[in-house]
């Protein structure tokens, strides 16, 4: 038996069939392990299907793509290998369309824009800069973002990407004068309290690998953090 911290949580899954198995990810953990020597994500995922379906052997489960740690939302895993192998083409063909939703406090130049932006990646800090024109070694990156909904002191952004690039959305948003709640390294002046931004990957759509059937998952962050709550209700 698996400790509670070792499996997800049932009310985590957001579409499951034979093939694919698609999770709300929480915004502490991570995809896949790393040098924290932390328990991924993929590996909880694992111990679940094992528990659940009292599996005697070993569990697949591929890692399509990945979020940063303190991002939530879906994340999409493979149950078999064949389904790996063709979710990994759809996403380097980039046909799966990702809309995120993203907090900031500074209300954005437009009620909607698409933003271009060339980004450069420090390796050492492990963030990206953003540039307006086109620099060697930069990365063409592209977004949209719309304002959906707004309270007091933040702003609520759906953002559609065009391009995947290293922490693209957060460098971006802060280029222009917004950085994302809690992001201390993209310029917001304080943390959250926990240790999360607030970026959420909120919808993503896809022909299914095998079915051949368009799929469309939706998921709300999965938090008490009252400044989500407020403006999730408004949408």
């Amino acid at each position: 038996m698996f400790q509670a911290s070792e499996v997800i949580e049932a009310t985590q899954i957001i579409y499951e069939d034979n093939h694919l198995i698609i999770i709300n990810k929480k915004a502490s953990e991570i995809v896949q392990g790393d040098k924290t020597g932390d328990m991924p994500l993929s590996e909880k995922v694992k111990n679940f299907i094992k528990q659940r379906d009292n599996k005697p052997g070993n569990v697949f489960c591929g890692v399509c793509h990945r979020l940063d740690r303190p991002v939530s939302g879906i994340v999409i895993f493979a149950k078999t290998s064949k389904a790996l192998s063709r979710m990994n083409e759809l996403f380097r063909d980039k046909t799966i369309q990702k809309t995120y939703w993203a907090v900031v406090k500074n209300k954005p130049p437009h009620i909607t824009q698409r933003l271009t932006h060339y980004l450069i990646k420090n390796e050492k800090t492990n963030t990206s800069k953003a540039f307006v024109t086109e620099r060697p070694g930069a990365l063409k990156a592209e977004l949209s973002y719309t304002l959906i909904a707004s309270i007091s002191n933040y702003h609520l952004l759906e953002i559609n990407l065009y391009t995947g690039r290293h922490h693209q959305i957060r460098a971006q948003l802060s280029a222009i004068g917004c950085p994302i709640k809690g992001d201390l390294k993209y310029g917001f002046d304080r943390s959250n309290q926990t240790p999360f931004i607030h970026l959420h990957s909120y919808k993503t759509e896809f022909i299914h690998p095998i079915k051949q059937e368009p799929i469309s998952v939706t998921c709300k962050p999965r938090t008490d953090d009252t400044v989500w709550n407020e403006l999730t209700k408004l949408v």
